[in-house]
């Protein structure tokens, strides 16, 4: 798998994005883990920014169970975000396509990955992109201080994509139990 940079990866991001009015993020990964930790950190940090239009869950290793939030914010788009083993720099992020979904995820779930997403895209009648984060296998911690750097960019790359699909500001939060922003 390629790893484009930060601005080539936003630009494939906001035209996967393009006409979407509700986005959901979910979070995948292991706390506990550094190397699988990833996914959850970056749907926190998007939290964060209380994105009007963009729900935030933190499914850690149990993606499945996030299907019944889905369904009561009736997303147009769905980003699980997970810590995939791409062969790409550490702290790289990318749009991972279906077709190349099979071993490139590191976490371990009770139920695959796939099998969730395509769940999840029949169920809820809604477009589900995966986006892998490349942890840096080669260390015990997370990252290097090199991929931190390059983690951070593509963070900030992400997070820019949403800002101005969701109307640019931080203005309004989903409070827990009110998945509908509107209302």
């Amino acid at each position: 798998m390629s790893s484009p940079g930060p601005g080539a990866f936003a630009l494939r991001l906001e035209h996967r994005l393009r006409g979407a009015r509700r986005i959901a993020v979910v979070g995948i990964g292991d706390e506990l883990s550094p190397l699988d930790c990833l996914g959850i950190e970056t749907a926190r940090e998007i939290d964060g920014l209380r994105l009007p239009g963009v729900m935030v869950v933190l499914a850690g290793m149990l993606p499945e169970n996030v299907t019944g939030p889905l369904r009561l914010f009736r997303p147009d788009v769905v980003l699980f975000l997970d810590a995939a083993e791409m062969g790409a720099p550490p702290g790289t992020i990318a749009v991972i396509e279906p077709g190349e979904v099979r071993a490139t995820l590191f976490s371990v779930h009770v139920l695959p990955l796939p099998v969730v997403m395509e769940f999840v895209e029949r169920d809820i009648g809604t477009e589900v992109i995966l986006l892998g984060i490349q942890p840096d296998t080669a260390r015990d911690d997370v990252l290097s201080p090199l991929g931190r750097e390059s983690f951070k960019g593509y963070r900030e790359a992400l997070s820019g994509v949403l800002r101005r699909i969701s109307g640019g500001g931080a203005v309004e939060h989903v409070p827990e139990g009110d998945p509908d922003p509107a209302g």
